[in-house]
């Protein structure tokens, strides 16, 4: 290679080789958005659980790439068996391999570790490209795993890491693979050392399988409002429109063949409509409202390692919720939360407080009710003690999102969105009271889940100013249907 590769970059240009190329020469251009951090720790949290799969190990320390592939030689020279991150390096191709099984006799077998329930495509290229370096440099590797999270392991007592992994065998689909390799290395030299940026077009693979940090800077030409800032079409549907060379909202209003809720975005965004309001649908809508009334909103933390007994990879644990109520029509807005200690199982502590707050036969409302509706079946089924109480509060949930979602009340603020986060400005613009921005720490869910997740291991000092926080926006999110509530009424 004329280019130093790494085996992340060698992914990234099988995704789109321009990325790649703008990685390099313009790497100014990148939108770190992109990159969840959330993610990223996640995927460092399982490949290091990983590395025990075999039992002992020896981990080539993150460092210097001549050291690291310095120490990797001198383990292989020392018949290590099992070598985690192990390096290597051929005709500027650089990769370490996550598990390397040290055969002895120049014979190796590569366990590609990923924090994935399910196999994608991507990882084969990932696995492949691994498979040519150490082939180039003369080992024979006898066998290629892809290693993943199994996600209907149910941890019961100590994590049973067989059990919590799956390992796939993609031997034969790798060593196919391996012509191909050879010849996108061939046509890469060649690419990156272009001058001019390249030209591509948009296409599937800019959100496929990751979201590319380069496509506002390659769909920048096309201006905006364009075909690409439409909410609830597909993206694959918007590609249709890009190829067809209709990409602006004035052309796209022209052709007039989207859906009805993509032309009512279009038309306001272009011709600045009054607010559209069904008032029959809304009236509707809130015949279903009943007093007693509470406001419940859940938070939730994913953990890609089962933590807990009973527990299941990425399942949703409820750690949070926050309740404002109303006992009787006209009466006084009065507020509860709940807040899980970070060190264990929350979700007991959860479902008892969610029991004593909320008693049975009232009206609940939540904003996406699938999502408290599915924590809440989860916890019944957890605790059968519980479970009738629970179910009880299940079945009298209402979604206060049905009017946005269906447009009975939509004005061009909202950009086609019927997320809380874009209906709450849109209709109470700079009212500092529900502005998220203006919160300490934690502004969204994903904050909070993160924040939560930090404060296991903390003093209980130190997580105090993050309860404070987490409570302040979990309030909010409440608080927000209630002012919505609100709106609707004065409709």
């Amino acid at each position: 290679m004329k280019t130093y590769l790494s085996k992340s970059r060698y992914t990234n240009a099988v995704q789109c080789p321009k990325m790649l190329w703008l990685r390099i020469h313009k790497p100014e251009l990148f939108d770190d958005s992109v990159m969840n951090e959330a993610v990223l720790q996640t995927g460092s949290e399982v490949g290091d659980l990983a590395m025990g799969l075999f039992g002992d190990y020896t981990e080539v320390p993150y460092g210097d790439l001549k050291e690291m592939i310095r120490i990797t030689s001198e383990l292989m020279e020392t018949d290590t068996d099992h070598i985690a991150e192990a390096s290597f390096s051929y005709e500027g191709c650089f990769c370490s391999v996550d598990i390397l099984r040290n055969k002895h006799n120049g014979h190796v077998n590569i366990y590609e570790v990923k924090s994935s329930t399910s196999m994608h495509d991507i990882y084969e290229d990932d696995a492949a490209y691994q498979y040519y370096v150490l082939n180039g440099l003369g080992y024979t590797v006898d066998e290629v795993y892809l290693v993943h999270l199994n996600n209907s392991y149910e941890r019961i007592g100590e994590l049973d890491l067989q059990q919590l992994f799956v390992q796939e065998n993609i031997t034969g689909t790798v060593k196919e693979m391996q012509e191909g390799v050879r010849e996108y290395l061939q046509y890469l030299d060649d690419y990156l050392l272009q001058k001019k940026e390249p030209e591509l077009p948009v296409s599937e693979n800019c959100h496929a399988p990751y979201d590319c940090g380069f496509f506002a800077h390659c769909t920048e030409p096309l201006g905006h409002p364009n075909v690409f800032d439409l909410q609830g079409v597909t993206f694959r549907t918007k590609l249709k429109y890009y190829s067809a060379g209709i990409t602006s909202y004035a052309d796209l209003e022209e052709d007039g063949t989207l859906s009805q809720k993509a032309m009512t975005q279009i038309r306001h965004a272009l011709h600045d409509l009054p607010d559209q309001i069904d008032r029959e649908a809304v009236h509707a809508h809130l015949l279903e409202y009943t007093y007693p009334l509470y406001f419940l909103d859940f938070e939730t933390f994913q953990p890609a390692i089962p933590l807990y007994d009973h527990s299941f990879p990425y399942e949703q644990i409820v750690f949070q919720y926050s309740l404002h109520y109303y006992e009787e029509k006209g009466g006084k807005l009065k507020h509860k939360e709940f807040l899980a200690e970070a060190d264990g199982d929350p979700r007991r502590a959860a479902a008892e407080h969610l029991c004593a707050d909320i008693p049975e036969d009232v009206c609940i409302v939540t904003y996406n009710m699938s999502f408290e509706k599915g924590r809440i079946k989860r916890l019944a089924e957890l605790f059968p003690d519980l479970h009738d109480h629970l179910m009880n509060i299940y079945d009298h949930i209402i979604d206060q999102m049905i009017p946005f979602r269906n447009m009975s009340v939509y004005t061009s603020a909202m950009q086609g969105s019927y997320s809380i986060k874009y209906v709450l400005p849109a209709l109470f613009p700079n009212d500092p009271e529900l502005d998220y921005h203006s919160l300490e720490g934690v502004h969204n869910g994903a904050e909070a889940s993160s924040t939560f997740m930090r404060m296991q291991g903390m003093s209980r000092q130190e997580q105090q100013e993050y309860r404070r926080q987490l409570l302040s926006y979990c309030y909010l999110d409440t608080y927000a249907m209630v002012k919505i509530y609100d709106y609707l009424q004065k409709l």
